[in-house]
C-alpha cells in the first residue's frame, strides 16, 4: 500500500501578495502547494482501485445529463431525493464517507461554511439539497454546471463587484421564499487546517430576509486520525483533474459536516457582527 500527500505545514501566508486582482475586495488565494506536500503517514489505495473510483465518478457525472433534463418535471420532494442521492453517489464513487453532526433547521436558512475542496458542495448537498451560491464560472462547467443551474444555484460574478448588490438581493428573495441557501463566505479555498475570515457582504441577505444564519464546519479526516488532511483541498497550482486523482487515491477519507447552532438573533447586529460570530463558531469547531 502506497503513501500519499498532505503535510503538516501551516504557513497559510499569501503566496504572492502582489498578484493582480480584479478589485480590492476580490478574494486573494492564501494557501498554495506548500500546504499539500508529500509526507509519510497517509494511506492510499492501489492504482487499480484509484482508477476504478475515477471511472465510477465519471459514470455518476454522466448521469447528471438526464437528471438535469428531467429535474424540472419533478416535484420538490422528488428533486431533493434525486439530488441527495446523486451527491451521495459522488462520495461513494470516490470512497469518501460522510459523517454528519447536527441538523439543518427548516424554513429560510442561510448556511455559511468554510471552503476547502470541490467536495464541500457535494457533502452539504448529500445532507440536504440547498440553493448554492457559487462563482459564475461554474455555470459553464460541463454537465455539473447544467445540473447546478437546474437545482437553482445562485451565481456570483467575483470579477464584477458591481453585481454584488443584485446577488445579495437574490439570496434575500430565496430566503424569504423559505429556501435554504448555502454560501462560502471565505471567498476562496483554504487548506482545511486553517481558514480565512468570513466576508460580511452576503450576510446582509439574512438581515434583510430576517433569516437564521447557521454556521457549518467542514473537516476532512482519515480513519484513525482526528487531524484534518489537506489532500482533498483545491489550493495551489494543480488542475482539478490532479486534485480528483489524489482524492481518489486516499484510503479511509471521511468528510465531517458539523451543523452548528444558529447564530443568536440580535436585532441590532449588522452584517459584520454576523460574519464574525459565524466565522468564530466555524474556526473553533474546525
Amino acid at each position: 500500500m502506497g503513501r500519499h500527500s498532505a503535510g503538516p505545514a501551516h504557513h497559510c501566508e499569501p503566496a504572492d501578495p502582489d498578484a493582480p486582482v480584479a478589485h480590492a475586495w476580490m478574494p486573494r488565494p492564501v494557501c498554495d502547494d506548500r500546504c499539500v506536500v508529500p509526507v509519510p503517514g497517509e494511506p492510499t489505495v492501489g492504482r487499480v482501485r484509484q482508477w476504478t473510483r475515477l471511472a465510477a465518478a465519471g459514470l455518476v457525472l454522466v448521469c447528471a445529463v438526464p437528471l438535469a433534463l428531467g429535474y424540472g418535471l419533478l416535484d420538490s420532494r422528488s428533486r431533493d431525493v434525486v439530488l441527495r442521492g446523486w451527491n451521495r453517489a459522488v462520495l461513494t464513487a470516490f470512497g469518501v464517507r460522510l459523517r454528519v453532526a447536527g441538523a439543518i433547521p427548516t424554513g429560510g436558512v442561510l448556511l455559511v461554511a468554510n471552503h476547502v475542496s470541490w467536495l464541500d458542495i457535494v457533502a452539504i448537498e448529500a445532507v440536504r439539497p440547498t440553493r448554492m451560491v457559487a462563482k459564475s464560472e461554474m455555470r459553464t462547467w460541463p454537465l455539473v454546471g447544467r445540473l447546478a443551474t437546474a437545482a437553482g444555484t445562485l451565481y456570483l460574478d467575483r470579477e464584477r463587484l458591481s453585481t454584488l448588490p443584485s446577488t445579495v438581493a437574490d439570496i434575500a428573495d430565496a430566503l424569504r421564499a423559505g429556501d435554504t441557501v448555502t454560501m462560502f463566505p471565505e471567498g476562496t479555498t483554504w487548506c482545511g487546517r486553517r481558514g480565512g475570515p468570513f466576508r460580511p457582504a452576503a450576510f446582509q441577505a439574512a438581515i434583510d430576509a430576517r433569516a437564521s444564519v447557521v454556521p457549518v464546519a467542514l473537516r476532512f479526516v482519515l480513519d484513525g486520525s482526528r487531524v484534518a488532511t489537506a489532500t482533498p483541498a483545491y489550493v495551489g497550482s494543480p488542475s482539478l483533474w490532479a486534485v480528483l486523482c489524489r482524492t481518489a487515491a486516499l484510503r479511509g477519507l471521511t468528510v465531517e459536516v458539523h451543523l452548528l447552532p444558529a447564530v443568536p438573533h440580535d436585532p441590532a447586529a449588522d452584517r459584520r457582527t454576523l460574519a464574525a460570530a459565524a466565522g468564530h463558531a466555524v474556526a473553533t469547531t474546525r
